[in-house]
């Protein structure tokens, strides 16, 4: 009777777009183009694409094969599938524990963006003549308390608000309406940099390869990348995948998010190179690259008024409907395991996530001196969240699929919806089947060894 009043995607462009929203998120407008132009434009990007291919598809495939299969949260969906072994159900409760953590902190930078519409729209821009100065000012912005908590909380309200209408009403129509939106002022914006005087370095940087910038470490950030992007490891997607049809078919479905979500970072990475290429500012400003750079190239351009609005309105956008992915698996496993309902669970889990917040906003006034290994809580969640949970969590969902639950009855659920891509492409499903149980794990692992610093602490002994 639970699993009959289930709520579901009213359509399989609904689920398209809310996963691909889940994965569209900060990773791709800001930490894609700042990664890129510190590992060399376009070789970085051909390395990120095979990483994509590689590791990112094949471990969603599975994550959303979990979840439709079992059509429960992580915790139930592992429970469910290995009979209730007490290891399996404490790795979906790792996705679990992952989406609150993460949650917490990412409200906070997507707090920063949401401020920044009104900064923009402030005209304050205008007052910085260099990338130093915007930076300046960004950093007085998050010492002030009010101004930093105050957008978080507001985020999280918008981010509950959305949860809280449920799947169809709130998630699904959300997803419908932001990620037009979303790729619409994208495209604006891309336009806009194109047609910059000078935008054409910005393009071959961006597009030309640069093989002389390829090393170890950026191989290892592109399969970082490739990973985090597509919220792999974190639930979120397996409990998308919950809400979706066994009638439709998944691997088709799992391409257009990769597609979109690529696609996303590709035009962000050109819509900015060609801003900061044409005002004659560095592309490998790091993190910084949003707050501190792009503000000053739009002082620089024609239009840069209103296009620095249309920016952070984007920016917000598309940390969104990642958040709202993030709440939700909070939200599932408290109606699935606990009984319930959504409101409730949206209300008490969505206000404690914002509680858990506040240190990682104090991080950077009132907290500023408070420390964990020489890290403020703000870098400390986003190094377990980020650097451990995520890509444990993402070793084992491949792991489980290909050695655990096995192939002889994962790929029987895998065919449902799928049956002429079977009969069609055979060699499709050979492919997935090799790279999740051989190149996954192994490539998830280098990773994580690399992300902890063992790597680096090898190579230094070595």
């Amino acid at each position: 009777m639970a699993q009959a009043k289930r709520e579901q995607w009213g359509s399989k462009i609904g689920f398209i777009l809310a996963a691909a929203g889940s994965a569209i998120g900060l990773g791709n407008i800001w930490k894609f183009p700042y990664i890129t132009g510190q590992y060399g434009g376009a070789a970085f990007i051909l390395i990120y694409l095979i990483c994509t291919a590689i590791i990112g598809l094949p471990v969603l495939m599975a994550e959303v094969l979990i979840g439709r299969t079992t059509q429960k949260n992580p915790v139930g969906a592992f429970k469910k599938l290995s009979e209730g072994s007490k290891f399996w159900t404490a790795i979906g409760g790792m996705g679990v524990a992952a989406g609150f953590i993460i949650l917490s902190y990412y409200a906070v930078v997507a707090g920063w963006a949401l401020g920044y519409i009104y900064q923009a729209a402030s005209g304050v821009f205008y007052e910085f003549s260099k990338p130093e100065v915007a930076g300046q000012y960004f950093n007085s912005l998050i010492s002030d308390t009010v101004w930093n908590v105050g957008y978080f909380v507001l985020f999280m309200a918008l981010t509950m608000g959305v949860v809280y209408s449920g799947v169809k009403n709130g998630i699904e129509r959300g997803s419908k309406i932001m990620m037009p939106v979303l790729f619409l002022l994208l495209i604006i914006l891309v336009i806009r940099g194109v047609t910059l005087e000078g935008a054409s370095a910005g393009i071959k940087y961006f597009l030309h390869p640069d093989w002389s910038h390829v090393t170890g470490e950026a191989i290892l950030a592109a399969m970082g990348q490739s990973f985090f992007t597509l919220s792999l490891g974190m639930g979120a997607m397996l409990t998308y995948g919950s809400y979706m049809s066994r009638k439709e078919n998944l691997p088709s479905s799992a391409v257009s998010i990769v597609t979109l979500d690529t696609l996303i970072a590709l035009l962000a990475g050109l819509a900015i190179f060609t801003g900061v290429f044409a005002t004659g500012l560095s592309p490998k400003a790091g993190p910084g690259l949003i707050f501190h750079t792009l503000p000053v190239v739009f002082t620089k351009m024609p239009g840069g008024y209103a296009f620095s609005i249309l920016f952070f309105v984007l920016l917000t956008i598309a940390a969104l409907t990642s958040s709202i992915s993030l709440l939700e698996v909070i939200t599932a496993y408290f109606i699935d395991e606990k009984g319930w309902s959504r409101h409730r669970a949206v209300i008490v889990f969505g206000g404690l996530t914002t509680l858990f917040g506040l240190p990682s906003a104090f991080s950077y006034n009132l907290m500023g001196d408070f420390r964990i290994f020489g890290l403020n809580f703000f870098d400390s969640v986003d190094f377990l969240a980020a650097n451990i949970l995520l890509p444990v969590g993402g070793f084992f969902i491949s792991v489980f699929v290909a050695y655990y639950w096995g192939y002889k009855k994962a790929l029987p659920a895998l065919r449902d919806g799928a049956e002429n891509l079977f009969e069609k492409y055979p060699w499709v499903i050979t492919g997935w089947k090799i790279l999740l149980k051989y190149f996954a794990p192994v490539l998830i692992f280098l990773v994580f060894l690399n992300s902890i610093g063992i790597l680096k602490l090898i190579a230094d002994i070595l």
